[in-house]
């Protein structure tokens, strides 16, 4: 039986508003639309009754929902502060994590790393008013307390001990966080973004990384494409990008459809599915015979609505290539890769940064902005008219930024036509300030869209 209970008075939630389902809700009109929980549903308007919204599923079928049976889907905030090891208090000594742990509370803990063993951890528990440091030993990749147990990371360990005491003084009980973070996991669940892994079926690996594999899924019966991260430092950098990815909703940037986060330390970021993989590639392994001058030129639009997107977000990409452009099965272009995204103000560690595509301010200064993302942008332009040559050919890369610095500009890709060609000019501006906005190179591109002018 389902009662519906009176809400407290709730703000309305404009159309288009995505909301996640709390509870399973069989209907019991031929207007109302049944969910599962976990379903995933679009409003599309309100009805007379506030308690009860009209919306859709994500095969398109419409109805009316109880309002209190979902919750709004939100961005996810707290970028910088989501920690998927929030106990983790790094290289604090055996004093101050003693300290952490007072007042006294059985089952209080953290994680340190251990100052006698460097590479080594240590587990501080609160028991019956002392605090016992426990020795975590890294042995041949795993982790270990009494030699007999052994984990891939700590997430699986504090795991483990948080079920059983197993030869602790207690189990962990209780996490003591590290001021001002807050855990991934209960952040994830409160903004309507993680996933159940039980409806998860992993198919196979396309493709794999340096930090796991990506995979083809099937979520709820429809196909996915999964990045499967299994390593604590480099799933904290993931965290970071599925949080980025949550606050941005266009038809021309790659869809997060939510977030797994094991107990035992195995992330899984789910996306749409791209049939048709990296642009680059594509663009490689079709060539000029199959793709006329108007794919082209669609593609570079796709790209560039994906970009204007993000610049009146206040959003910069920061690694804006042809090879993060994933490509739909209806030759849909969308802006993917989000791992290097940040808010607009921040700099950059520029060690892994690639050179060929990256503006010489944001080289030499880590200065980055939306006008950084122009500069890759008609790199990107270069990438898809010559069919995915890598840029620069025959110029070593060490002298591609003094060379770029004295003003010298890439060729026109053979066959080019000169009003692209004159776009990827201007975008290769040295002085940022007057290099056009994306907003303004749309607008030229639509024009040589309705004009024809690229042929």
């Amino acid at each position: 039986l389902s009662v519906v209970c009176p809400l407290p008075t709730q703000t309305t939630w404009p159309p288009g508003t995505e909301c996640v389902a709390k509870y399973n809700f069989q209907g019991t009109t031929e207007q109302d639309l049944p969910f599962s929980k976990g379903d995933v549903l679009t409003i599309i308007g309100v009805t007379k009754d506030p308690n009860w919204y009209k919306a859709k599923n994500t095969v398109g079928r419409e109805g009316t929902i109880p309002a209190n049976y979902v919750q709004k889907r939100e961005g996810v905030k707290s970028g910088g502060k989501l920690s998927l090891m929030p106990w983790f208090h790094g290289k604090i000594t055996r004093e101050q994590a003693e300290r952490l742990l007072y007042p006294p509370e059985t089952g209080l803990f953290l994680v340190r790393e251990s100052t006698n063993y460097p590479g080594d951890y240590t587990l501080c528990v609160s028991c019956e008013g002392k605090v016992e440091h426990y020795r975590i030993i890294y042995h041949n990749g795993k982790l270990s307390i009494d030699e007999e147990e052994y984990f891939n990371n700590l997430m699986q360990l504090v795991e483990h001990y948080t079920r059983d005491a197993d030869g602790l003084c207690t189990r962990l009980i209780k996490p003591k966080l590290v001021e001002g973070t807050v855990a991934a996991q209960d952040e994830f669940s409160r903004s309507g973004w993680a996933l159940n892994r039980k409806e998860l079926k992993l198919l196979q690996t396309i493709g794999k990384g340096e930090f796991g594999d990506v995979m083809v899924g099937d979520y709820r019966g429809t196909k996915v494409a999964v990045k499967c991260i299994k390593h604590d430092a480099t799933a904290q950098a993931f965290i970071a990008e599925a949080s980025v990815m949550t606050q941005l909703r266009h038809n021309n940037l790659v869809q997060l459809l939510g977030v797994i986060l094991e107990e035992k330390g195995s992330l899984y970021i789910v996306t749409e599915y791209m049939a048709k993989g990296s642009l680059v590639e594509y663009l490689r392994s079709r060539g000029r015979t199959v793709l006329g001058g108007d794919c082209l030129l669609k593609f570079s639009l796709d790209v560039c609505e994906a970009m204007e997107y993000l610049e009146a977000n206040n959003f910069v990409h920061r690694d804006l290539a042809a090879r993060n452009v994933l490509v739909s099965e209806d030759n849909i272009a969308k802006v993917s890769d989000f791992g290097l995204t940040k808010e607009a103000s921040s700099t950059q560690d520029t060690a892994k940064l690639p050179v060929k595509w990256t503006s010489p301010e944001a080289l030499r200064e880590k200065k980055f902005s939306t006008k950084s993302d122009v500069w890759s942008y008609g790199i990107l332009l270069w990438e898809i008219y010559s069919f995915g040559r890598v840029p620069y050919p025959r110029i070593p890369l060490k002298e591609v930024v003094p060379r770029v610095e004295k003003g010298y500009k890439m060729d026109a890709p053979d066959g080019c036509p000169p009003v692209m060609y004159d776009i990827m000019k201007q975008c290769w501006t040295l002085d940022p300030v007057l290099r056009p906005s994306f907003r303004m190179l749309r607008e030229k591109l639509q024009h040589i869209m309705a004009k024809e002018l690229y042929l």
